[in-house]
């Protein structure tokens, strides 16, 4: 019989962990058996979260890389989920705003990383998944910061993959397309404006355009995921990148 909780007696750190893919995955990582730390700039999302799975959370806003370098990363499951999104074209893309996604969804990762290793080595094992996108394996105009960040964080999780394997540590990426969240929401938004369409529309005629399977992702799903590669039966899966997309990169 499976064991129904593999990460009894783990600890698990999940990053944007208030709200959407972060906070299913507390919620799953929590059933899966672990004590959850819930990671958010939003204090008290992040403390409504952690109370409703027992765990505990903590405030820090991420584009402050010092401040990650003073967090206990004394963790046996990290998950690299906090991001943002800017749409515009390259050449009226702020360059400040470039930065800070990239100081978001790759440096800080990098931090944490870097932080939790060693607690991870010192165990012999750990769990590293970044929830990536399919934008981290295919471009979409508009989109530069996101898709290089995205890209970086793929590499990122390679090397983390090949560093850890000789200490029990694996390394993964979770790849879904468009995921039914708040970041998601705002984005139909802004394009239903900017396309003079539907938020309906936006999704059938946009976002859902180049995938088969037509319907949004639920967190859950991305969720149910990341709990996979944290466990036993995924032992041998690193470096790898589980995609999630609908069909899309079947084109």
């Amino acid at each position: 019989m499976t064991n129904p909780t593999p990460l009894s007696g783990r600890r698990a750190l999940v990053t944007g962990g208030a709200s959407g893919i972060g906070r299913a995955c507390a919620v799953r990582l929590a059933e899966a058996g672990a004590a959850v730390v819930v990671l958010d700039r939003d204090e008290a999302a992040a403390r409504a979260v952690a109370s409703s799975v027992g765990g505990t959370a903590v405030a820090v806003d991420l584009t402050d890389l010092d401040a990650i370098d003073a967090l206990d990363l004394d963790v046996d499951v990290l998950v690299n989920n906090a991001g943002l999104q800017h749409v515009a074209p390259i050449h009226e893309f702020p360059a400040d705003r470039f930065s800070l996604i990239l100081r978001l969804m790759l440096e800080a990762p990098f931090r944490l990383v870097r932080g939790a290793l060693p607690h991870m080595y010192g165990r012999g094992w750990g769990r590293v998944v970044n929830v990536s996108s399919i934008h981290g394996l295919r471009a979409s105009a508009y989109k530069s910061a996101y898709v290089t960040a995205k890209h970086g964080l793929e590499g990122l999780s390679k090397v983390i993959a090949l560093e850890g394997a000789p200490h029990g540590v694996t390394s993964n990426c979770v790849n879904p397309a468009y995921v039914r969240t708040p970041l998601v929401e705002g984005q139909i938004a802004d394009q239903a404006r900017a396309h003079g369409l539907s938020e309906d529309e936006v999704v059938e005629q946009v976002m859902l355009a180049p995938a088969a399977v037509k319907r949004l992702i639920e967190p859950a799903e991305v969720a149910e995921a990341v709990a996979y590669l944290c466990s036993p039966v995924a032992d041998s899966i690193t470096g790898s990148s589980l995609v999630m997309d609908g069909g899309w990169s079947a084109h």
